[in-house]
């Protein structure tokens, strides 16, 4: 038996608050977690849209039933199969994305990106692997993915203003992985600002409009 891989169009869904403008001073690309869909997730960045403000949430390219064969719907980045080509596939999105929003801002428009959840490590990978100008990257109740190849990646987060955020009730997160975190970040040259919250796994948006640069 022989594998073989074919590239293929594909119809990816994002959603956006605000409108792009010649007002427009900064630009969130937030990604969201694992069985989540981009319209719900982006409810929790009302928050942030002030008249200067686009938030773009893309949507994972794989969606399944979160329960049985019907019903409710999600979305996810990628799973162990084949995570390879998947890690390119979402890299490739999510430039494609980033360029044809930029055409539509000013040059000085100011880039964050937030991952929650599953959605820090994807956009970890993808600002790993790309030029991608970002001034900002916040992880919220997020890792960055261990397999990144830090001794080749330091630059791709030079300079890049970096927010931990997680809740002090959030199941997924203890004192372990928060230590080995730290650690790998280290390893990367970030001193990240951790700031927490009282409530689980979720978005803050009080926190979150607080944040705002």
């Amino acid at each position: 038996m022989h594998e073989h891989k074919l590239t293929v169009p594909r119809t990816a869904r994002y959603y956006t608050l605000g409108t792009p403008s010649e007002r427009t001073r900064d630009l969130w690309v937030v990604c969201h977690g694992y069985g989540q869909l981009a319209r719900y997730f982006l409810r929790h960045f009302a928050v942030l849209d002030d008249g200067a403000t686009v938030v773009v949430a893309p949507e994972g390219l794989s969606r399944f039933y979160l329960d049985g064969f019907s019903g409710r719907v999600g979305a996810t980045w990628m799973t162990k199969e084949d995570r390879l080509s998947e890690i390119e596939d979402q890299s490739a999105y999510l430039n494609l994305l980033l360029e044809e929003l930029l055409l539509q801002l000013p040059s000085d428009v100011r880039v964050h990106v937030l991952g929650f959840s599953q959605g820090g490590a994807t956009v970890c990978r993808w600002l790993a692997t790309t030029q991608a100008s970002c001034q900002h990257l916040m992880l919220w109740a997020a890792s960055f993915p261990e397999d990144i190849a830090f001794e080749s990646r330091e630059t791709a987060f030079a300079n890049m203003k970096v927010d931990v955020v997680y809740g002090t009730q959030d199941e997924f997160i203890t004192p372990e992985k928060l230590q080995h975190q730290q650690e790998i970040m280290k390893r990367l040259g970030l001193t990240p600002q951790v700031h927490t919250f009282e409530g689980g796994h979720t978005i803050a948006p009080e926190l979150l409009q607080k944040l705002k640069p």
